[in-house]
């Protein structure tokens, strides 16, 4: 693996109308390993709740379906265009949406239907990208126009997308009574770059809602998202669970942590001493920071940026990341403080002891090792699937 590439890091906020309990707004995102390729899409469907979600859906998942079947996005958006339903009050059928297919040699298409445009960030200054109209004659909503660009990234770009509750947050406000209007989001976007030059993708996202939702008062009048695709340099993260099966091995365990060159998480108590022992440093729990008595506390160690305990903690962060929680909404305990990290990083390596822990041996109980295995297995899966990250491990 390519550590030190660009990568490309891809994250979204959303929030509902308010009142709604399900989003009109549909973000999809999917990386082509062995293409080194990335598809995403935003989808906005007409009205809100129920129906728009029906639409943005269907909208999501058939461009996606299309593209990953090598079918040309500009065609695809035709076929998807003629095949949505038609409301039957307002005589038109359509999700709005905005799709990006980001190629390995660092080549961008783009292409928008009736979404705000999309904002491309040069570091801190925004680039007028040249846009070609295609005209579109669909079989239910007759012609539409959609819009194509293409450009080559470079490093440190940023491409911010959003539904119009971005650009319309405020509106009939006195302040604004047009809403916050394209030009006033992307001076936002330009002004939040320039004063955290290094904000990750997931934070952009973030803070572009947050601003709309304090436009409406924290009342939004329609759902909400930003999507930012952020090319940098990758942010590595490195975790360390069990203790190697050969006690002659800690030494190398103990190296592995001392030479990573990004953050370090150790799971597991003998695994800590472990290395702290090899590392020559002491280990102190920090009893202040635990908020949540379900998840054991964490621990400080030089050269480490956190400690936890070990299975409970690493089950605990799995299920926040399979359900999709907001670490930011959540008690501050050893796991959120794990999913926090590993949210904002790109390049994540486990290093996984397979000595079994002979505190743990029970013979009515599955084997303690198998339990790691699996667990990391799915820590994996679920990093590379669905938050697009590049995560991998190894035994030792």
């Amino acid at each position: 693996m390519d550590t030190n590439r660009t990568f490309v890091e891809v994250d979204y906020y959303l929030c509902s109308k308010d009142r709604q309990s399900v989003a009109g707004d549909v973000f999809l995102s999917h990386r082509i390993p062995d293409q080194q390729r990335t598809i995403c899409v935003l989808a906005d469907g007409l009205g809100s709740g129920i129906k728009a979600n029906v639409l943005a859906t269907l909208t999501a998942t058939m461009t996606m379906r299309y593209i990953l079947d090598d079918i040309d996005i500009c065609r695809a958006s035709e076929i998807i265009m003629s095949t949505l339903p038609v409301c039957k009050e307002r005589k038109i059928g359509y999700s709005t949406f905005t799709i990006l297919d980001i190629k390995h040699d660092g080549m961008v298409d783009v292409i928008e239907y009736d979404n705000p445009p999309y904002v491309l960030m040069r570091g801190q200054q925004t680039l007028d990208i040249q846009k070609n109209q295609i005209t579109v004659k669909t079989d239910n909503i007759g012609m539409r126009d959609i819009w194509h660009s293409r450009f080559e990234s470079k490093e440190n770009d940023r491409v911010v997308f959003f539904s119009d509750g971005v650009t319309q947050s405020g509106m009939g406000t006195a302040t604004m009574p047009l809403g916050w209007t394209d030009e006033q989001a992307v001076h936002h976007i330009a002004a939040t770059c320039a004063r955290m030059p290094d904000i990750s993708a997931r934070n952009l996202s973030r803070e572009v809602v947050a601003a709309a939702r304090r436009n409406d008062a924290y009342h939004s009048k329609d759902d909400t998202t930003c999507a930012v695709v952020y090319f940098r340099s990758p942010r590595k993260t490195l975790i360390i669970t069990g203790p190697p099966i050969d006690k002659q091995r800690d030494v190398e365990l103990a190296n592995i942590v001392r030479e990573f060159p990004g953050k370090k998480i150790v799971c597991g108590g003998t695994t800590a001493n472990i290395i702290a022992r090899e590392l020559d440093v002491t280990i102190s729990t920090d009893l202040y920071g635990h908020h949540n008595y379900d998840v054991p506390p964490t621990s400080k160690m030089e050269h480490v940026d956190l400690v936890t305990e070990g299975i409970l903690t690493l089950t605990r962060s799995v299920e926040i990341l399979k359900k999709e929680l907001h670490p930011e909404k959540l008690p501050k305990d050893a796991a959120v403080q794990l999913v926090r990290i590993l949210l904002d990083s790109d390049i994540i390596q486990f290093v996984v002891g397979t000595k079994i822990n002979d505190a743990h041996q029970d013979p009515n109980l599955p084997v303690e090792l198998d339990i790691r295995r699996n667990l990391i297995k799915k820590f994996v899966a679920l990093l590379n699937d669905k938050y697009l990250k590049e995560a991998s491990f190894k035994l030792i």
